[in-house]
């Protein structure tokens, strides 16, 4: 929607002039519609990751650390009036309110370590804290212990550790 006005501005601006319509108390001014191209382009770089792909749970961490530092650098980019970078440093701080409840996600944590391309290499070239990786790899041994050692298994491949860390060791 958003979109579409920012696209047609123009027709919009013809449409809403004219006073046997009854349209002109919708007529933006200039500078709502800085603020409507501003916002439309911060809120179409922010979701875009979104649509990108099928999501599933494990690309849920590389998809919020995607989106938190786009909205760090639009609050801080001077090119946005002071109320679009006030409005995304609010929705930012509620983005990551909730994506800190991700923290008692077991599952999350579970999926990301299984992934093949992520494992705990992601959470260290993206520098998340070590204290939070060592628990994210607890976790994991711990719900490998709990469902699967009473699995008797006479054939030890001594893979273990290849569920943690990708080829490309970080």
């Amino acid at each position: 929607m958003l979109s579409y006005a920012v696209g047609h501005r123009e027709a919009i601006d013809a449409v809403t002039q004219w006073r046997d319509l009854g349209l002109q108390k919708f007529e933006l001014e200039d500078h709502e519609w800085v603020i409507l191209e501003q916002l439309h382009d911060v809120l179409k770089d922010a979701t875009l990751c979104f649509s990108r792909t099928t999501p599933n749970l494990a690309m849920v961490f590389p998809a919020m650390d995607h989106v938190d530092r786009m909205l760090v650098s639009y609050s801080y980019n001077k090119k946005y009036l002071p109320s679009i970078r006030s409005a995304v440093w609010l929705a930012n701080n509620t983005l990551n309110h909730y994506y800190q409840l991700t923290d008692r996600s077991q599952t999350c944590r579970i999926s990301m370590v299984l992934h093949l391309q992520h494992k705990l290499a992601y959470f260290k070239a993206a520098q998340w804290e070590d204290g939070w990786i060592k628990t994210t790899e607890q976790v994991v041994h711990k719900e490998f212990e709990d469902l699967y050692s009473s699995i008797n298994n006479n054939s030890d491949t001594g893979c273990e550790d290849d569920v943690f860390e990708s080829n490309n060791d970080v």
